[in-house]
């Protein structure tokens, strides 16, 4: 489903432990690739919907797994490099409209399970400082994690706000 802009609808996910970490996962593609989990919005699902359906299929946590600490308020937009266009399909994808979430863990981390769907998204997950990602993640997809993790950081402890402040200021 592409929207008459170009853009597909898609949910990100950003899984954080107790401490603030969040999880980092090296994509199945040979190329060293990490990044949030994230998966397309079906025609008939909410949001919320999408965001439960892939973090089953691409981690293997279920609903009871995680706790919502909150949602960015609207979609956030990167555009595609021109060498991932397909052109020959018809409607044209340029890019992807996400809706991120901010998860707490409340499971054991031997709940979460990269081979629990039969076309696994990642084989290797990590936990990583919370501003980690947003230099880590292809340079094209930087924009939208700075600008998810901004707005979401609000809904971390109080020194997590902070930290991010600070590092600002240098």
């Amino acid at each position: 489903m592409i929207d008459n802009e170009g853009f597909r609808p898609n949910v990100g996910i950003i899984i954080c432990n107790q401490e603030d970490q969040v999880l980092w996962g090296r994509r199945i593609n040979g190329k060293d690739s990490w990044q949030f989990p994230q998966g397309g919005v079906h025609r008939d699902e909410s949001p919320e919907q999408a965001m439960y359906r892939e973090l089953e299929e691409e981690v293997g946590l279920l609903p009871d797994t995680v706790t919502i600490l909150g949602r960015t308020s609207g979609w956030l937009r990167y555009r595609l490099p021109k060498r991932y266009v397909r052109k020959n399909e018809a409607p044209v994808c340029i890019g992807q409209k996400q809706i991120w979430f901010l998860l707490r863990l409340v499971a054991p981390e031997s709940d979460i399970r990269l081979d629990a769907h039969e076309a696994p998204e990642f084989d290797h997950w990590r936990w990583v400082s919370f501003w980690y990602p947003v230099t880590a993640v292809v340079d094209f997809k930087q924009d939208v994690y700075r600008l998810a993790l901004t707005e979401l950081a609000a809904r971390l402890s109080p020194s997590r706000k902070t930290a991010r402040k600070r590092r600002r200021r240098r």
